[in-house]
């Protein structure tokens, strides 16, 4: 007799908890917008939110659909453009310092800056929201992707090359097999960036989408609207969200390999051997980058009056006549930036690594927290900045609150990741000993999580000169963000050129130190992520 076994779903026992604390932060929102926050033009409740989508559901629909075409258009030139850069990072590691600087000026250009140009580039097209939203994407892809390539053990490369192959099989049959969970990582962040590069681009003069849509709300002071505008955003990029999920469940490679790196013979090379060789390629990348922006503007043909060389801006902040008080106009502006900038990294940094420890020591408060974490970075920043302004008012609180929010997702991402990146054979070792989940986490964990930390890290230095610029652009009517606003609208383009190089500039700069703590650290707790 053969019995027949019958599997039956089985419930998850803590759904109910789960559910249960999402239907109570929706119902603390209603019942705050109707009594706390009532009449002040800040907060709309879930009602009034559900109402207004069904009222205006042809109108949101057709901008949504508008909207997502081009953020998966970007979505996926972005992260081709990075998987290439990647690989080819990974064939010749002698290209690294310059590809990876390059791609870091290009991302760290302001993309409501980006925005203009690329409207006189393309027209009144869609051409630019996909590239705003190609470049939201292609790093946060990048970075991620690069470290997953180097975490294999130096014996795995070893045994391909005694068989005598080359780095394109060690590429396609060993890296590329130990990267999916990093190129998951940062397609998670990518997706929601995606929506908010189109978004951006819509905002700096599309004629359809969400980002107009936004831009007539915010200028009505519907609430509303932009409370609505906001959270069908939000749902998209939460599914976007959840798709890179489930292709990073689809495509798991499994328990991570054992990494027994010794530290790599040049880490012991002279101070001055490694500070040329630094030197030498930031002055190369620069060239190289003042090469590229001079021949796209003379191949271009674009108009001097608004395309400004990298001779126009040297002139205007070095050696024109009023050199010192253009000087004083732009860095004054950028210390007002900085001021909200800074701790606001520092914030979002901190939360993000607190709450990825939080989640691995408590995986229920993983399960209710993280699709309010997504929420929270899904909401694009041109819709929730004016709210948040209002929330917090015009002073450094609402900035600070903004970038916070913005740095947290990416870190909390990442470091989530790294934290399940230890091998069962460490974990099991430690369960040997009854070693709980405290010890645990401090001893394995932890280190394992410095490459994924430290990469969210590096990332987090331009998004947080987004948030804060963006925000400053649409509300604060304070910082460099402003001041390019400003200047756009008054077409004082050598001052609009200048903020572009000098916000570039201190986020290169910024990223730089960053690598520099990376590198010290990374040498003694996972030293196969330096670059040799």
């Amino acid at each position: 007799m053969t019995a027949i076994a019958t599997r039956r779903w089985v419930f998850p026992a803590n759904a109910v908890s789960v559910a249960a604390v999402l239907i109570g932060i929706v119902v603390l929102w209603d019942v705050v917008s109707r009594t706390i926050l009532a009449g002040q033009y800040v907060l709309a409740g879930p009602v009034d939110i559900v109402a207004r989508l069904w009222t205006d559901a042809p109108l949101y629909g057709r901008a949504l659909e508008i909207t997502l075409y081009e953020a998966a258009l970007g979505f996926l030139f972005g992260n081709t453009a990075a998987i290439v850069l990647a690989a080819f990072v990974a064939l010749i590691p002698a290209s690294e310092r310059t590809v990876q600087g390059l791609a870091l000026v290009v991302f760290c250009l302001p993309l409501v800056a980006t925005g203009p140009v690329l409207r006189v580039l393309f027209g009144p097209g869609d051409g630019p929201q996909i590239t705003l939203a190609a470049l939201a994407v292609y790093y946060t892809t990048f970075v991620p992707l690069v470290v997953g390539l180097r975490a294999i053990p130096d014996s795995w490369s070893d045994l391909v090359a005694s068989y005598g192959r080359g780095r394109w099989q060690t590429l396609i049959t060993v890296r590329a097999r130990a990267s999916v969970p990093y190129l998951v990582a940062g397609l998670k962040v990518a997706a929601p960036a995606a929506v908010l590069g189109a978004m951006v681009g819509e905002f700096t003069g599309a004629e359809r989408g969400m980002g107009v849509l936004v831009i007539q709300a915010i200028r009505s002071l519907d609430v509303e609207a932009t409370w609505a505008i906001a959270t069908l955003a939000t749902a998209a990029s939460i599914a976007a969200y959840l798709l890179a999920v489930l292709a990073g469940r689809l495509l798991s490679p499994g328990s991570p390999p054992m990494l027994f790196s010794a530290r790599p013979a040049d880490a012991a090379q002279s101070f001055a051997r490694r500070f040329s060789v630094g030197v030498l390629a930031i002055l190369g990348t620069t060239v190289l980058i003042l090469a590229i922006w001079q021949g796209a503007m003379a191949w271009f043909d674009l108009s001097p009056f608004f395309a400004k060389r990298p001779g126009d801006i040297f002139a205007y902040l070095v050696t024109a006549p009023n050199a010192v008080a253009h000087r004083a106009e732009v860095f004054g502006a950028l210390g007002e930036t900085l001021a909200v900038t800074i701790p606001g990294y520092f914030a979002g940094l901190a939360v993000g690594v607190l709450m990825a420890c939080l989640f691995e020591l408590f995986p229920l408060a993983r399960q209710t927290m993280t699709p309010i974490a997504i929420a929270l970075r899904s909401v694009p920043i041109i819709t929730t900045a004016p709210l948040l302004i209002m929330a917090f008012g015009r002073g450094a609180a609402g900035l600070v609150v903004i970038v916070a929010v913005m740095t947290f997702f990416p870190t909390l991402v990442a470091c989530a990741e790294g934290l399940r990146r230890v091998p069962g054979q460490v974990t099991d070792f430690f369960d040997s000993f009854a070693a709980g989940r405290v010890r645990t986490l401090f001893l394995a964990r932890l280190p394992a999580m410095l490459p994924a930390f430290f990469a969210a890290a590096r990332i987090a230095v331009p998004t947080a000169v987004l948030a804060a610029t963006v925000a400053e652009w649409l509300s604060t009517g304070t910082g460099i963000g402003n001041l390019m606003a400003l200047t756009y609208s008054t077409s004082a383009y050598n001052i609009l050129w200048s903020c572009v190089v000098v916000l570039t500039f201190v986020s290169v700069i910024g990223y730089a130190l960053v690598a520099i703590v990376e590198r010290l650290v990374l040498l003694s707790f996972a030293p196969e992520q330096v670059a040799r």
